[in-house]
This record gives C-alpha cells, structure tokens and sequence, in this order.
C-alpha cells in the first residue's frame, strides 16, 4: 500500500513537473516568421509588432489563361499574389505562375504561350535577387515547353494577417523546440550585450546581424537587430544576367516583357551599392526595386522586410506593386 502510494505520487508529481515545463516552453516552439522558425528564436523578441495593411481578398482573384491581359511568371514574392494587387485594383485581369511550373522561358515560348489561350499584352517575369542568374541561365538553355501544373496554382489565395500578438503561442509545438529556443534566446542576451557585437552565425543558414538604426527600421523587441539567410552574397550581380536577359527578349516578340528582380533582404539592408539593378533600369526599363528599398529605407518605414521572414511585408509588396505598374506604363 505504502509503494502504491509512493508511486502514485511520484507520477503525480511528474505529470505536474513535465506540465509546468510544457507550460513554460511549448509556446516558444510557435513560429509565425520562417527565419525564427530556422534559426529557433522566440517571436516575442523578433517577430514585427507593428500592424500591416489590410488587403481585399477580391483583388487577389485568379484570372484564367485565356482571360488574362498580364501573365506573370515569378517565384515566393509573386505566388502570394499581393503585389498584384496594384494592377487587379486597376481593373487588369492577372494570372500568376511559378518558375516551378514553367519550368523557364523556353525557345518556343511564345507560339506555345499563344496556344495555351493567352491574349495578353503584358508579361511580367519576376525573380529574387537569390536566384535569378541561375532562372536566367536556365531559361537561356531550355529548348522546348514542358508545363507543369501546381495543385495550387488556381486555389484561392488568401490576404495576410494584419496584425499577430507576438506573445500568443500555442501549445502543439515540440517541447524539445521551445526549450532550444528558450537557449538561443539566452545566448542571444549575452551575445547582444557586448558593446561590439555585429553579427552571430545561427542554425539552419540564419545569420542575425545589427542593422544601422535598426529601431527606426523595425518594429519588433530587438529591433537593433534582425535576421538574413547567411548564404545571400554582397556580391555584385555578374554581367551575364544582364546579357540573357536581351537572349531572352528575342523569345518574346508581340508582348511588352517587365522584368522584375527582387533584391534579397541582406542587399536591401547591409549591402546596398550594388549596381545591378541601375543597369537593368537602363536596358530594360526593369523598375529599379533596390532603389525603392533604399528610399523606403531612408523615409524609415517600418518592416519593410520583417525581421523574422525573408519576404517582403504587405507595405513593401504595395510598394513593388506600384513600381512594377509604373513600369508598365512607361513601356507603352
């Protein structure tokens, strides 16, 4: 009876204890942007605070093909079909598909564009700054078509929340994660601590790194800080993107092209005198989205880029929406 007792109690006491600890931690293991959720920090500290714009879920609509006056082909920054926004509430027909899907801009790309239905005029090809040498090169070397429809290509999209309370975690994460984050988060106050600190290396290729008024620029905790993928190069873009881009342009007779590349959030805070973008403005009429990043910078508008994700904020997707428009406008 006494061992019974002892035993009753001691699993008592360890369900109690496991639960405290599960209380504590598992709301840490809740992740709203993907760099915390790579590098196992805490949204309390890095997540943005600062409420977004709102956006109509009637103007992220669909357009089929063969309804379509613009085509875009793009990857992450375009398959949210936010930035389209700026032309649907213009009254233009949209329809957006991925890199993953058209696999690139092929030799036969324009008969077999006009054999999928499409009448358009615009066609808008948008890359991030990560990877467009390589979707360029790729394009340049693709001879025939093969199209590959997503499961989500014609699903309805939905708009962003505006807002998300930092602090508001659940309990359905993993209790091994939220006791990691709990431990980078310890590591974080020392390390921060230090009059010299500038940057610390993560897990999962996140790099945190101290950003020039970096209070005036972000909304979250430790807005002296934020996070970046480590693998984004300060190099300059190589000249060959630039030569594919006018191989490509003859693929695409009787559309006005819009070339859209979207500088990596690490060019667009640390690494900003790159000339890439000036350079395909010149040539191309492409909208200059470095110099839109920069100016927003300097107006200090509030996460652009949000310190915990890669992609830009709804602010900053408006914001190329009206570029990539007036882009379109002058190209008439």
């Amino acid at each position: 009876m006494k061992n019974a007792k002892l035993f009753s109690l001691l699993v008592t006491t360890t369900i109690l204890a496991y639960g405290a600890i599960g209380f504590y931690f598992l709301p840490l293991a809740t992740f709203e942007g993907e760099l915390t959720r790579m590098a196992l920090l805490p949204e309390a500290q890095f997540g943005w605070t600062k409420p977004q714009p709102k956006i109509d879920i009637k103007l992220m609509q669909q357009a089929a093909m063969k309804d379509a006056d613009v085509l875009i082909i793009g990857d992450s920054f375009s398959e949210s079909r936010l930035w389209q926004t700026a032309l649907t509430k213009r009254d233009l027909k949209v329809r957006t598909e991925s890199w993953e899907s058209m696999r690139g801009i092929c030799e036969d790309f324009t008969p077999w564009l006009r054999a999928q239905g499409f009448k358009g005029k615009y066609l808008i090809i948008e890359s991030i700054e990560r990877n467009l040498v390589s979707d360029l090169a790729k394009s340049k070397a693709c001879e025939k078509m093969v199209y590959h429809l997503l499961a989500t290509t014609d699903m309805q999209h939905y708009p962003p929340h505006a807002s998300f309370d930092v602090h508001q975690g659940s309990y359905s994460g993993k209790l091994s994660t939220g006791i990691e984050t709990r431990y980078h988060a310890w590591q974080y106050e020392k390390l921060s601590g230090n009059s010299d600190f500038k940057s610390w290396q993560l897990p999962n290729e996140v790099t945190m790194a101290r950003v020039p008024d970096g209070c005036q620029l972000f909304s979250h905790a430790s807005c002296e800080d934020a996070l970046f993928l480590s693998y984004d190069k300060p190099e300059e873009i190589a000249n060959e993107a630039l030569e594919n881009i006018a191989l490509l342009n003859t693929r695409l007779q009787g559309f006005t092209t819009i070339w859209v590349f979207v500088p990596n959030k690490t060019t667009a805070y640390l690494h900003n005198d790159k000339q890439f973008w000036q350079k395909a403005h010149a040539r191309f009429n492409a909208p200059d989205l470095l110099a839109m990043t920069q100016q927003a910078i300097r107006e200090k508008t509030i996460d652009l880029y949000p310190a915990n994700n890669t992609h830009f904020s709804p602010t900053g997707y408006l914001m190329m929406g009206e570029a990539i428009y007036q882009a379109m406008q002058t190209a008439r």
